[in-house]
C-alpha cells in the first residue's frame, strides 16, 4: 500500500426511536443530537469518509452540508424496524463502501472525542492478536448473577473494590473492525476482539430520557467539545501510522 489506510466511519441514524421520541434530531445543547458526533468524526483527521445510514428525510437533506466527508446511504425498508440487528445494517453498508478499517459509532454518543477515536484506531493497529475492537466500561463493583451467586468476588473476603477483578461492560460507543473480520463473523465484534476502556465522561449511550438529560448536563459542564478540534490536530501526526494498521491486518 502506497498511502495511509482508508478509514471509513459508519454512523447509523434512524428517524424513529422508541424510548426518546425522535432523539437523534432532538435539541441537545443547542444543536440536533446527531450534529455532535458528526462534528467529532469530521474533525478526526484519520477518518477519510463518513457513511450515514438513515431513513430520516431531514438527515438526508441536512447532513451532507455539515461535512464534506459525508455520504448518505438510504436505509432500505426491510432494515428500518426497531428490532433490526445493527449487524444487518452494517452488512448492508459494507456493500456500499470499501475501506481498510471501519469505525462505527452512534448519534447517541455525543460526548465521545476525537482523541479517544484516534487512540482506538492506533490501539487496534498495534495489536497483532485481535481482529476487532470495542469500547468498554470497567466498573470496580461487586457483581452477582440473577440467582445471587457472586461473579468477581468472595463474600467471605470483603477486599477493597479497587482490588476486585474488573467486569468489562460494552458501552456501545465505538467499534473498530475490518471487512475481513466482519465477513468471517457476520458481526462488528469479531471472534478475537480487543476491549478498549474509554474515559468515564465520554461513555454515554443515550437510550432513555434519564441518560439524555444526564449527558446534556455533562456536556454543559465540560469544555471538551471545544477542545475536540485541538485534540484532532494534535493527533494528525498519527494518521500516517494507519498505513501500518492496514498492512498488519491484511498480512495476518
Amino acid at each position: 500500500m502506497d498511502g495511509p489506510a482508508r478509514v471509513v466511519a459508519l454512523l447509523p441514524i434512524k428517524a424513529h426511536s422508541e424510548q426518546v421520541k425522535k432523539k437523534n434530531c432532538r435539541d441537545f445543547c443547542g444543536r440536533p443530537l446527531y450534529h455532535h458526533i458528526l462534528k467529532v468524526l469530521d474533525r478526526t483527521e484519520p477518518i477519510d469518509h463518513i457513511i450515514i445510514d438513515t431513513d430520516s428525510i431531514r438527515v438526508m437533506q441536512e447532513a451532507p452540508g455539515l461535512s464534506k466527508k459525508v455520504s448518505i446511504v438510504e436505509r432500505p425498508p426491510h432494515l428500518r424496524g426497531d428490532h433490526t440487528s445493527m449487524n444487518d445494517v452494517l452488512a448492508h453498508d459494507l456493500t456500499r463502501v470499501d475501506a481498510d478499517i471501519y469505525i462505527q459509532t452512534h448519534a447517541t454518543n455525543p460526548l465521545l472525542t476525537s482523541a479517544t477515536i484516534v487512540s482506538a484506531l492506533l490501539t487496534f493497529g498495534s495489536a497483532d492478536d485481535c481482529d476487532s475492537l470495542f469500547s468498554v466500561n470497567t466498573p470496580l463493583n461487586r457483581f452477582y448473577t440473577n440467582t445471587g451467586m457472586p461473579i468477581n468476588h468472595d463474600p467471605d473476603r470483603l477486599v477493597r473494590t479497587q482490588g476486585l477483578t474488573p467486569i468489562h461492560e460494552e458501552n456501545a460507543c465505538l467499534y473498530v473492525f475490518t471487512r475481513e473480520s466482519f465477513n468471517k463473523s457476520g458481526r462488528r465484534i469479531g471472534s478475537n476482539p480487543r476491549m478498549f476502556p474509554i474515559p468515564e465522561g465520554e461513555a454515554f449511550d443515550i437510550d432513555d430520557e434519564y441518560t439524555f438529560q444526564l449527558a446534556q448536563l455533562m456536556a454543559q459542564q465540560t469544555d471538551s467539545r471545544q477542545l475536540t478540534g485541538v485534540a484532532a490536530k494534535r493527533n494528525t501526526r498519527h494518521a500516517t501510522q494507519l498505513v501500518k494498521i492496514s498492512e498488519a491486518k491484511t498480512a495476518s
